[in-house]
C-alpha cells in the first residue's frame, strides 16, 4: 500500500505547496521537538549549553551516516553560502575554474568576486558534451557547479561525474547539492566529488540556519595541506580538534538549527530515502508528460534524460499572483514560475495545478 507522506506534516487541505526549490516544510515531529528542545533550552537547569559541542558532533555523525562520509570529514555551517565562501579561501589563488553559465549567483559570483580566473560551460541538451570540451580546450584545475540548477531544474548526469573524475583525478570536483539531496539516495564515498555542500532547509526538510561541507581526503589534502605536517600550533582550548574544523566551524554553532537538519535526516531515513525518492521520482515523471503536452516546458528539459524534481513553467510570470491567490505556492524565476514536487506532494496537487493551467492560463 502507498505511504501517504502528506499526512506527516501539517498541510491544509486547500493547499497545493510546490515551492520547496525556495524553502521546504518540515515534519510535524520536527515542529514539536523543536518547541520541546527551545523550551529546555531556556532553562537554567539544563545543561544543553555544556554539550553544545558533543551535539554538533552527533549531527556531524547524522550527516555522514546519511551521506556515506566520516564524521570527520563534514564540517557544520550555518548554510552553503557560509560554508562555500570559506572553503574558497583556502583554494589556490592561482586555480583556473570552469564553471556553468547561469549557475547559482551563490557559486559564481562568489568565485568571480574572488577574482579566479573562471571559463564556462553552457546548460543545454549537450551538458555534460559541454563540460569535457572545456575542460579540454581550457584545463581547468577545479570544477563548481550546482547538481541540480536552481531555475531550470536541470540535472547533471552523476555517472558523468564519476567518469568525469576518473578520465581526471586531479580535477578538484565541487559540487553545491541545495537543490538535490534528500531528492535520492546520495553516495558521498562513490560519487566522484572531492567537496560537496549543502543548505538543509529545502529537500532535507531541516530549515533555516544549518548546512554542512563534506570533503575528501584529495580534497582535505588541496585545502589544508598543514594537515600532513603538523606544524600549525593550536591553543590548548582547542585540543582535540583540527585546523580544518577550525576553519569551517570558527565559532559556536546553533545546536537548534543544526539539530533541526538531523531531525530531517532521521526522518527521511526512517522512511527510507530510496522509498521516497522512488515515489517522488513517479510523480515527477507524470508532472513532466502532463506539463510537456501543454507545451510549457522548455525543449532542453524536455529533452534530457535527466529529470529533477524541479520545474520551470515557462509562463507568464503574471500569472503568479494568480496561482497564489488559488493556493498554487510557487515562485517567479527565470524566464518562467518555478515549481517542485516533494515526497509530501501528491498527484491531487498536480490535477490542481493542471486544473489551474488548463481553465486560466492556457484557456
Amino acid at each position: 500500500m502507498q505511504v501517504n507522506y502528506k499526512s506527516y506534516f501539517d498541510i491544509p487541505d486547500d493547499v497545493c505547496y510546490l515551492t520547496t526549490p525556495g524553502s521546504g516544510l518540515l515534519p510535524t515531529a520536527s515542529k514539536d521537538w523543536r518547541k520541546e528542545r527551545d523550551a529546555e533550552f531556556f532553562s537554567a537547569m539544563t545543561d544543553l549549553r555544556e554539550k553544545q559541542g558533543e551535539f554538533n558532533q552527533a549531527v556531524k555523525k547524522s550527516i555522514g551516516d546519511f551521506f556515506t562520509i566520516a564524521p570527520d570529514h563534514v564540517y557544520n555551517t550555518s548554510n552553503f553560502s557560509t560554508g562555500f565562501n570559506a572553503l574558497l579561501g583556502r583554494l589556490p589563488q592561482q586555480a583556473k575554474v570552469l564553471l556553468l553559465e547561469g549557475d547559482y549567483p551563490s557559486v559564481n559570483f562568489s568565485v568571480i568576486l574572488r577574482g579566479f580566473e573562471y571559463v564556462t560551460a553552457q546548460i543545454d541538451e549537450q551538458l555534460e558534451d559541454n563540460i569535457i570540451a572545456a575542460i579540454k580546450k581550457h584545463q581547468p584545475s577545479i570544477f563548481i557547479f550546482s547538481i541540480v540548477q536552481y531555475i531550470s531544474g536541470i540535472k547533471i548526469n552523476l555517472e558523468f561525474i564519476k567518469q568525469l573524475k576518473s578520465q581526471f583525478p586531479e580535477l578538484l570536483i565541487i559540487g553545491d547539492g541545495t537543490q538535490y539531496f534528500g531528492t535520492e539516495v546520495f553516495d558521498f564515498s562513490q560519487s566522484g566529488f572531492d567537496i560537496v555542500g549543502a543548505s538543509g532547509y529545502k529537500w532535507l526538510l531541516g530549515g533555516y540556519g544549518n548546512g554542512f561541507i563534506l570533503a575528501s581526503d584529495y580534497a582535505k589534502h588541496i585545502l589544508f595541506p598543514e594537515l600532513s605536517t603538523g606544524n600549525i600550533e593550536i591553543d590548548s582550548m582547542w585540543v582535540g580538534k583540527n585546523i580544518d574544523q577550525l576553519y569551517f566551524e570558527p565559532g559556536h554553532i546553533d545546536t537548534l538549527a543544526q539539530g533541526t537538519l538531523q531531525k530531517g535526516l532521521q526522518f527521511l531515513t526512517e522512511l527510507g530515502l530510496e522509498n521516497t525518492a522512488a515515489y517522488t521520482h513517479r510523480l515527477v515523471q507524470l508532472a513532466k508528460d502532463e506539463l510537456s503536452k501543454r507545451g510549457i516546458l522548455s525543449q532542453t528539459v524536455i529533452n534530457r534524460a535527466e529529470t529533477s524534481t524541479i520545474f520551470n513553467l515557462q509562463i507568464d510570470q503574471g500569472h503568479f499572483n494568480m496561482l497564489m491567490e488559488h493556493q498554487i505556492k510557487c515562485f517567479p524565476r527565470g524566464n518562467g514560475i518555478r515549481i517542485g514536487f516533494h515526497l509530501y506532494n501528491d498527484e491531487s496537487d498536480l490535477e490542481k495545478l493542471l486544473k489551474i493551467i488548463d481553465t486560466k492560463i492556457l484557456k
